[in-house]
């Protein structure tokens, strides 16, 4: 997927800028009040999510419209979002106060005291989303690919200087979001929206199963307090033969979450160990690149259990 955030201090015009991008690029434009809209489809009211969940399930969104479309997006703490993607482009603009408030004083029809009032509430305003949402008021200044001046770049310039900026990094050319990968976004989604009581609807019951580890059954424990529907080692895999075709070896994920088309693998072990099922895991996704695998190592687990506040029998190596 290919994702441009374009945000700015008030008066900087960046909103206009995005659109212009957007039509050239051929991207799709969202804005923040076509999130609001999905999250009142979704949850039927914008009210229903908490400021602190806005940023997964924006996440999650946005993950679903990337399957369809390379995104722009154009709402403040954007920047914040798929900070671990590399196809992401991040784009913020600056100016002087003075010019901030002159841009303010033409698009309102405000006197020169009145624009600098409106500034200071929207500078204010965008500080306090920023910070209600994603802990934090502004990023820092590496976190942008290309930073602008409002007061020395109009807007046709910075949307040529922003589309060369995107061909160089090849922002289109990756492809659009995988299903593999937005299954994997969706399940981190998820994991976050639970901590604030956020479940989809429609949970699955599932059979009782004989866990081998302890971790395992502490791991089924955590998907059924996040709603997430599972199978226990629904499948072997071949992963070695003999001469005449026979299965030497195989390799059995210890969970597979039917809704994301997802397998797991929990490694708790000794690192010994742990390296030997690393080479499986490698050896099975060479073999089976169409598989969407991910592993969870002791570390993670107890994080997510530490974390969230999930009680379970103490994990041993």
């Amino acid at each position: 997927m290919g994702i441009l955030t374009v945000t700015g201090e008030s008066g900087c015009r960046h909103q206009e800028v995005a659109r212009l991008v957007a039509q050239r690029l051929h991207f799709e434009l969202i804005s923040e009040s076509t999130i609001r809209r999905v999250i009142t489809e979704q949850f039927h009211s914008e009210n229903a999510i908490p400021d602190k969940a806005w940023a997964p399930v924006a996440t999650g969104i946005l993950a679903r419209l990337a399957r369809a479309h390379h995104l722009v997006t154009d709402f403040a703490g954007a920047e914040f979002l798929f900070a671990n993607f590399p196809n992401v482009v991040r784009v913020h603009f600056v100016a002087p106060e003075t010019q901030r408030i002159g841009a303010l004083m033409i698009d309102h029809r405000l006197d020169r005291n009145a624009a600098r009032i409106l500034a200071r509430q929207l500078d204010s305003q965008r500080r306090a989303g920023t910070l209600s949402r994603f802990g934090r008021t502004a990023a820092k200044h590496t976190t942008y690919d290309l930073t602008l001046n409002g007061s020395t770049v109009d807007v046709e310039t910075a949307a040529k200087a922003i589309e060369v900026v995107c061909h160089s990094r090849g922002l289109a050319e990756q492809g659009l979001l995988s299903s593999s990968a937005e299954a994997q976004i969706e399940f981190q989604v998820r994991l976050q929206l639970a901590k604030f009581g956020i479940h989809p609807p429609g949970k699955v019951s599932l059979k009782v199963a004989a866990f081998v580890h302890p971790s395992e059954q502490i791991f089924a424990n955590l998907l059924d307090f996040y709603g997430i529907g599972w199978e226990y080692e629904p499948k072997s895999f071949p992963i070695s033969w003999d001469k005449d075709g026979k299965a030497l070896e195989s390799f059995t994920p210890d969970f597979y979450l039917p809704e994301f088309d997802l397998y797991l693998e929990l490694t708790t072990m000794k690192q010994s160990l742990v390296t030997k099922k690393n080479r499986k895991v490698k050896l099975l996704r060479s073999i089976y690149p169409h598989l969407n695998i991910q592993v969870f190592y002791q570390k993670d687990i107890q994080n997510l259990i530490f974390k969230h506040g999930i009680a379970g029998r103490e994990m041993r190596s």
